[in-house]
């Protein structure tokens, strides 16, 4: 059975340069769907609870994905909702 998180804004949708590089429409589509629908992808237990909580408290979100060529990509929506990044990690 999935998990039912509160809904949340995307906000303004941002890629770094690094994650353009990585990502096609395609791709980059899939793992924001993911996101929104608060599969979080692949993080430590702590970093999913606090997401879930994000989601109902408020706070910043963060999932991490890997494209099909396993470049490890993060998707990070601010606590303000305000804008949602997608980037590589050493991007942060």
């Amino acid at each position: 059975m999935a998990k039912a998180i509160a809904p949340f804004e995307l906000g303004a949708i941002m890629v770094t340069p690094g994650a353009l590089e990585a990502l096609t429409p395609e791709v980059a589509s899939w793992m924001l769907a993911r996101h929104r629908r608060g599969d979080w992808g692949d993080l430590c237990p702590e970093d999913l609870a606090m997401n879930d909580d994000a989601t109902v408290r408020g706070g910043r979100i963060l999932s991490a994905y890997l494209t099909p060529t396993m470049t490890r990509l993060w998707i990070i929506t601010e606590a303000d909702r305000s804008a949602t990044t997608i980037l590589l990690p050493e991007e942060y």
